[in-house]
Formats: C-alpha cells, sequence, structure tokens
C-alpha cells in the first residue's frame, strides 16, 4: 500500500463542481492499493498514518501526531501512485490493485480511521476529483508497507 502524506493547514476534495470532504488542520492523505495488498497492509498504512510524528510540539519540534493535536484526516484513493516508470515515459499501472480490490482497502482504510478519529472526510473512490489544499510547512512524506510477496518454493 501507498501513501503520500501532506501535513495541511486545510484541504477539500472537489466531485463534478461540489465539495465532498473537506478538513481543517490535520493530513491530506493520496492512498493506493497494490497487488498482493490485503488487512494486514492497511491495518500498518493507517496505524502508521495515525502515529506519524510531524506536528509540533512546544518547542517547534516535529513530535506530534494527528491525533495529539486533534487534526483531522482527508482520504483521497489514488491509483496512479503505483506508477511504473521503469520502462519509456508513459507510466504503467499494473502495479496498482485491480480496481474492486483498491475500493475493498481503501473503504476498509477510511472505516477504520472514522473508529479511530472524530474527523475523517473522504474523496470518492474512482472519480475524477480536484483536490485543494494549503500545504502546511510544506511537510510531505511517502509512505510505502509492501505487499505480501508470494514465496517460491522449489524441491529439490
Amino acid at each position: 500500500m501507498l501513501a503520500l502524506i501532506q501535513r495541511v493547514e486545510s484541504a477539500h476534495v472537489v466531485v463534478a463542481g461540489q465539495t465532498i470532504g473537506q478538513i481543517g488542520t490535520g493530513l491530506l492523505v493520496l492512498l493506493c492499493a497494490e497487488r498482493g495488498d490485503g488487512k494486514a497492509q492497511a491495518d500498518k498504512m493507517l496505524d502508521k498514518i495515525l502515529k506519524l510524528r510531524i506536528f509540533a510540539d512546544a518547542q517547534g519540534r516535529m513530535n506530534r501526531s494527528v491525533q495529539d493535536v486533534q487534526g483531522a484526516l482527508l482520504l483521497v484513493s489514488q491509483f496512479t501512485l503505483a506508477a511504473d516508470l521503469a520502462s519509456g515515459n508513459r507510466p504503467g499501472f499494473s502495479r496498482a490493485a485491480a480496481p474492486d480490490e483498491g475500493r475493498k482497502w481503501y473503504d476498509y482504510v477510511v472505516a477504520r480511521a472514522r473508529a479511530a478519529m472524530p474527523d475523517v472526510a473522504c474523496g470518492i473512490f474512482g472519480a475524477e476529483m480536484k483536490v485543494h489544499l494549503v500545504n502546511d510547512g510544506p511537510v510531505t512524506i511517502a509512505l510505502h508497507v509492501p505487499p505480501i510477496q508470494p514465496s517460491i518454493s522449489s524441491t529439490a
């Protein structure tokens, strides 16, 4: 699972001209499920996001989490995070989970986030979205929780 996490003063997502998710201080998280992702990756990803210490403490050091500062989350599905540019200039997306699997794990993360925090907004999976943000810092962090790779066993 892949995430691009941005500390924001505010953010909102617009679909078909209407704001469908909006937050103040918190984290905008662009989230992508990869082929092979499951509950373990989704749980670890959300735990990392909630505990990521990128908000200032009393001394101005990045030492507080979004939960510590009573911030909000805006979760937006973003399959293009799985772009593969190893060959040529046109991205390939074969690493991204199939749409039904991607939706399953995105919805799972959203549900778990809502159970853990009072202020969680989201985009619409698969929709054409416009994301607006005021990046704070700017602080932007890429996070990767690798999918489980099938083991190859050989018999001799």
